[in-house]
């Protein structure tokens, strides 16, 4: 969900960590799961574990933490570390604990994107003060709070998944105008302290 798109034009995203896997394919959008929110609480109960004090924020965000709405089935997490530019202090401990590391941001608020190696999950890590960590919780409680645009959401990328795309990251950017519009409304609305 970033304001930025991080591909360099050839659908290639930098900092990939490993071989980049191509899609060539539409994306699979699955119903709401209402076991999301317990995969989520195993995962976090992990990360705790692994991290105690260091882990200064976690939450679940993207689709799969918005109820009634359609998701890639895979569980987006937010970690929040005191410098996530320090990965010394936080990567070892998290790879004990089954997630493995799949890309290194430093261009973008020093972004690192671990993947768990049995459920499907993306673990976001940011330092804190980052912008990005007002821009995930605010949409998703916008979300959580509003059924109308949560339905224009789900619509909106019912119409892009539908699309042949060569890389996920590049159907994600794709969606960066409806989120742009959507938080726009979300802030008006904190803004004068409810929903429009």
């Amino acid at each position: 969900m970033s304001s930025e798109t991080r591909s360099n034009g050839d659908g290639l995203q930098s900092g990939v960590v490993g071989k980049q896997k191509l899609l060539n394919d539409t994306i699979y959008l699955a119903p709401y799961n209402p076991a999301w929110p317990a995969m989520f609480s195993e995962l976090a109960g992990r990360v705790r574990d692994a991290l105690s004090k260091q882990a200064l924020l976690l939450e679940h965000v993207g689709s799969t933490s918005v109820q009634g709405l359609s998701a890639k089935p895979i569980i987006d997490m937010l970690l929040i570390v005191a410098d996530s530019s320090q990965e010394t202090t936080y990567l070892a401990p998290l790879k004990a604990r089954g997630f493995a590391l799949r890309r290194r941001e430093p261009e973008w608020f020093e972004h690192r994107l671990l993947k768990s190696t049995d459920i499907k999950a993306n673990l976001h890590v940011f330092s804190t003060e980052c912008p990005e960590i007002d821009r995930m919780l605010t949409f998703r409680d916008w979300l959580r709070a509003n059924p109308e645009d949560r339905l224009l959401y789900e619509d909106a990328k019912r119409k892009l998944a539908a699309q042949t795309w060569r890389f996920v990251q590049d159907y994600a950017d794709a969606k960066t105008e409806i989120i742009e519009e959507i938080l726009g409304r979300a802030r008006r609305g904190a803004g004068t302290g409810g929903a429009e």
